[in-house]
């Protein structure tokens, strides 16, 4: 409110002045224009006379006169405009402070951001590029990364960062990690001397082979913040549990996320397939060294899958034992395909249970492929899997065979003709 009205008093003084001026400017002029030959008598004007014999003389005189008066008039003017303004300036700052602190008067507002700015020049300290520095403080000086702060892509970092640089020449697949979230600032807080050569070590010290060390970084990256002493207690478990030596280089090399489950963890999986498909030990490892992955991810698909085999395709618990230990990959297949499989084998192609357990592998082909090659034999008359029968075609021969193989031995025909009949379908 203070700042509201000083500003309207200075703005009606500069008026005011302004007006002055302009009404004595016009009385000057009017005079300076006065009719030429006027004769006027002998009088005093601000100090100067003027004669009337001397009209011309007088007239010059009296306009040098007005223009030093009013350049005079102006200046002044002018000064007492600047001093309003830098009084405006000084109220509308105080009047700031006294907002901001509305129990100090303006005045001691003033005064009181005056002390506080020498306060602060006072507390500032006074450094020299020409001081010397002691040893210890040339140590502490922290010099900028050449690092770009922030990017979209690791390959950014590679020329700079040691340890990228180095999982490049690994094989590591960094536009993988990139799109995982928070992987690629882990990587570049790692120191490669002490974070990632120790692993990579041990990895090559249990069996891993360094063709293998690329693969298992770009799938499990967190490997590399797991404790050394976590690493060898897990292979240690995994030997108590008689898995050989190479074995579990197998496995780690097939599984990467295996050695960054707990030790518990390691044992409950082992105990479920164990209990759950009641094999023995021997069965156990058999299984787990063959399709490592079931000790790392989740028992529900796998659950899921058994109960399937036994409710909806008609497996007895012997004949699911048999399939899991030929085929162990049926525990993790996809639901759809396995039961898609089935029912064309089983009710299309007409083929028993038994013959299916007895080559369970046709369980973990591709559907298209089986599809395919039984129109054919039906379109040829040879679809026959029965083996008590003539002309009996088995499935491992069915599935497993190359096209030009199973065209010549097993359809009797031409690949040319194989091939015009896949375009019929």
């Amino acid at each position: 409110m203070a700042s509201s009205c000083s500003k309207l008093c200075l703005h009606s003084r500069s008026l005011l002045c302004s007006r002055k001026v302009a009404v004595t400017w016009k009385y000057s002029t009017q005079t300076l224009h006065c009719a030429p030959g006027t004769r006027i008598p002998i009088s005093f004007l601000h100090g100067f006379s003027v004669r009337s014999e001397d009209h011309k003389t007088a007239q010059t005189k009296l306009r040098w006169k007005h223009v030093l008066y009013y350049s005079n008039l102006c200046a002044s003017h002018q000064t007492t405009v600047d001093k309003e303004n830098n009084a405006s300036k000084e109220l509308s700052k105080a009047d700031l402070v006294a907002y901001k602190n509305p129990s100090l008067p303006v005045r001691d507002a003033v005064s009181a951001t005056e002390s506080q700015t020498l306060l602060d020049l006072d507390a500032a300290p006074g450094f020299s590029a020409l001081e010397e520095i002691s040893d210890e403080e040339a140590v502490n000086i922290s010099i900028p990364s050449a690092l770009p702060p922030a990017s979209t892509t690791l390959r950014d970092y590679v020329d700079q960062s040691e340890t990228l640089s180095k999982l490049v020449q690994l094989g590591v697949d960094l536009w993988k990690l990139e799109q995982r979230p928070n992987v690629g600032s882990m990587l570049l807080r790692l120191n490669f001397n002490t974070d990632v050569a120790p692993r990579l070590l041990f990895l090559n010290a249990i069996g891993v082979e360094n063709s293998r060390l690329g693969y298992i970084i770009t799938h499990n990256p967190f490997i590399l913040t797991e404790s050394l002493e976590n690493l060898q207690a897990r292979v240690d478990y995994l030997k108590s549990k008689k898995f050989r030596s190479e074995t579990v280089a197998s496995m780690v090399s097939r599984a990467p996320y295996l050695l960054n489950f707990s030790v518990k963890r390691l044992d409950n999986r082992l105990g479920f397939y164990q209990q759950q498909l009641q094999l023995s030990s021997s069965n156990t490892r058999d299984i787990v060294a063959r399709l490592p992955r079931l000790l790392c991810g989740s028992l529900e698909p796998v659950k899921e899958n058994l109960k399937v085999c036994e409710l909806e395709l008609g497996f007895k618990r012997n004949e699911i034992q048999h399939i899991i230990l030929t085929v162990p990959k049926v525990l993790t297949a996809n639901k759809r395909k396995l039961t898609q499989i089935f029912d064309f084998l089983h009710n299309t192609m007409k083929v028993p249970h038994q013959l299916i357990v007895k080559f369970p592998q046709v369980l973990n082909a591709k559907y298209l492929r089986i599809r395919e090659r039984h129109l054919f034999l039906e379109y040829l008359g040879r679809a026959q899997y029965d083996p008590s029968l003539p002309n009996y075609i088995s499935l491992e021969r069915l599935v497993s065979l190359p096209d030009d193989t199973f065209c010549v031995e097993v359809a009797l025909a031409t690949l040319k003709d194989f091939y015009l009949f896949q375009k019929t379908l």
